[in-house]
């Protein structure tokens, strides 16, 4: 249960700051933190758990992170599933303190709960097939960033950063294409709470993390991305 507890989180972390950081933009432009500044709270939220419940769960905080773990053989199929539960349960505790948060703004407040999305009145205005690709391709990279510098041979003191500095770039990146999910957990959440379109578009953001997820995970399980082993000089005795 200590696994999973972290899990859940590591995960309403992610959520409660990162999407926070989001909602926060929307509500008053001139202080909000902006595109950097929510790429940070993203990134930086990561790294804080990461050296925070590391030790414990591995802080996969994301069910394509964990679908990779489990594909590349670092994880049992059946942990793989506990954790996601985990991690949805995380995720949507965290998108609900920030509408009970936002519920108590003077004048009221009609805006989402930085839900993902695409299309028409949804930022940049990227179409469907844009946010496919972008998901699944960032994904990939983010979890082969993870899987490799968590591997044998890795500096696994400084992965975290590694990790948490890799999804601030995808967000700065991505946030005008699909306000960045590569996290199923992280998507879940805003949107059960934003309902509407944010809720209709949900099933990208389930889907294609996970396809990037699995794709590196299978990556990793074929040993090609393997950190190459030093061979061992043996020494032959003259005297035999």
């Amino acid at each position: 249960m200590n696994k999973l507890l972290a899990e859940l989180i590591g995960t309403f972390t992610l959520v409660f700051l990162g999407c926070g950081s989001a909602v926060m933009a929307t509500t008053n432009p001139d202080l909000g933190p902006g595109l950097v500044g929510i790429s940070m709270a993203f990134g930086l939220a990561l790294i804080g758990m990461a050296y925070g419940i590391g030790a414990v769960s591995g802080c996969h905080i994301n069910p394509a992170v964990s679908l990779g773990a489990m594909l590349a053989g670092r994880m049992p199929q059946d942990e793989m599933l506990r954790y996601w539960g985990a991690q949805i349960i995380g995720a949507t505790l965290g998108a609900l303190a920030i509408l009970l948060i936002m519920q108590g703004k003077l004048g009221g407040y009609e805006g989402g709960y930085g839900a993902n999305g695409w299309g028409t009145g949804y930022l940049g205005e990227f179409n469907m097939m844009s946010a496919l690709l972008f998901e699944i391709i960032a994904t990939f990279l983010f979890v082969v960033v993870i899987l490799g510098a968590t591997g044998k041979g890795a500096a696994s003191a400084i992965a975290g950063l590694g990790i948490g500095l890799t999804l601030i770039v995808i967000h700065i990146v991505g946030i005008n294409i699909t306000g960045v999910s590569v996290n199923p957990a992280r998507s879940f959440g805003p949107a059960l709470f934003s309902g509407g379109t944010a809720l209709a578009q949900l099933w990208l953001f389930m889907l294609a993390p996970m396809i990037g997820g699995a794709a590196s995970g299978i990556l990793f399980r074929t040993g090609l991305l393997d950190a190459d082993t030093p061979k061992t000089n043996v020494q032959v005795d003259a005297s035999a």
